[in-house]
């Protein structure tokens, strides 16, 4: 069944503009960014992640490290069988521990997602500190996790579904609420 779009909340210029002042957020509470390791969470967190790296670069003249992250391993909603654990632990230790980390991830809904990419992380190191950068956060918390840099606050129905699109995956970048379509049975 396909998702009927209600709206159209972010295209292109509002997502980048959005990206650049998370950075510029990033960049001010983080003073010493060489401590800094960016950590994008599979699927689209990897694009966001590699363009915030990329302004953080281009404003502050300094490359921040950059993984990647599959939770798949620490989700909650698999049976054992379907978690491959496909971590590679000591390349991702030694750029983790000591660091302060920056989670980032695309949509912050129930919070499961991310309580999955924090076991990941603390199983693949001891950071410093943890942070949580959300491109959406949608509200319905599960979990008590709150993002520390947010690119928007989209209060929605549990209905509702947010879905990110990004070019790099997606062809076109835009953030859309859209919600099941109802089928009517005919008579």
């Amino acid at each position: 069944m396909k998702n009927k779009v209600k709206a159209r909340v972010m295209d292109n210029g509002k997502i980048r503009r959005t990206l650049v002042r998370m950075a510029t957020e990033i960049a001010e509470r983080n003073r010493d960014l060489k401590k800094l390791v960016l950590v994008g969470i599979k699927t689209r967190g990897i694009y966001l992640v590699n363009r915030i790296a990329e302004i953080l670069k281009q404003n502050e003249g300094l490359e921040v490290p950059v993984l990647t992250l599959d939770i798949t391993p620490y989700r909650d909603d698999l049976k054992p069988s379907d978690k491959k654990k496909s971590i590679d632990k000591n390349e991702i230790k030694a750029r983790l521990d000591g660091r302060d980390v920056l989670l980032i991830d695309d949509v912050l809904f129930t919070g499961r997602t991310i309580r999955a990419a924090m076991e990941a992380i603390f199983d693949l190191g001891r950071p410093r500190t943890i942070q949580l950068a959300v491109l959406i956060d949608r509200g319905h918390r599960e979990l008590p996790i709150r993002p520390d840099y947010v690119g928007r606050l989209l209060p929605t129905s549990r209905r509702e579904r947010v879905e990110v699109r990004l070019k790099e995956i997606d062809g076109v970048d835009e953030v859309l609420i859209t919600e099941p379509q109802v089928k009517l049975n005919k008579k």
